[in-house]
């Protein structure tokens, strides 16, 4: 499958990596790709360390198992670089993208030699900005789309405008931040 890409998300529970990685397979879903977007269940508990993954092609998925080698990495939690191997497989001619507020030296002494892309972008900021609480899953979910070209910005927006109005069918107040959040991440991610 050469035009198979894998993504594998870091997070703590509670900062909505699982709900992310699941958005993103229904935004590839919904441009006519074949996707997987799917957790991989411990101990989990709010704050433990989680992973979910996505599997995103325009030809059928035929592998079932967790990700590997993944082409791009998501830390949604930047304290995950000093407990967890977060380059793990990760592909040079791929990418990581983190939620951080750190700079350059900071990130490549704490990415075990990665030589590939790093991308960071300030969710935090652009969460509380846009909805007044930390959720840093909406600004990571539209940097990892900018970083990894699953979509056009266009397709992106436009999907997670439906999304958002059938997941907050009964909070639709919350519509409008999240996809400011999403607008400004889509600019506001920047290589290292």
């Amino acid at each position: 499958m050469n035009n198979l890409i894998e993504i594998r998300w870091h997070g703590r529970g509670g900062q909505g990596a699982k709900t992310a990685s699941l958005l993103l397979a229904d935004a590839a879903f919904n441009t006519g790709k074949y996707i997987q977007g799917f957790p991989e269940y411990g101990p989990e508990r709010m704050g433990a360390p989680i992973t979910a993954y996505n599997r995103i092609s325009t030809e059928p998925i035929t592998i079932h198992s967790n990700i590997y080698e993944p082409d791009y990495v998501v830390v949604v939690d930047d304290t995950l670089l000093e407990s967890v191997d977060v380059t793990a497989g990760l592909k040079k001619t791929g990418a990581i993208v983190i939620n951080t507020t750190k700079d350059a030296e900071y990130l490549k002494q704490h990415l075990n030699g990665y030589e590939g892309e790093i991308y960071k972008i300030d969710a935090r900021k652009i969460s509380l900005e846009t909805l007044g609480k930390y959720f840093p899953n909406t600004p990571m979910l539209a940097a990892i789309v900018k970083v990894s070209k699953v979509m056009t910005d266009e397709e992106f927006l436009n999907d997670m405008k439906g999304s958002f109005k059938h997941k907050f069918a009964k909070k639709p107040e919350v519509i409008e931040g999240n996809m400011k959040a999403l607008e400004i991440a889509l600019k506001e991610v920047e290589k290292v």
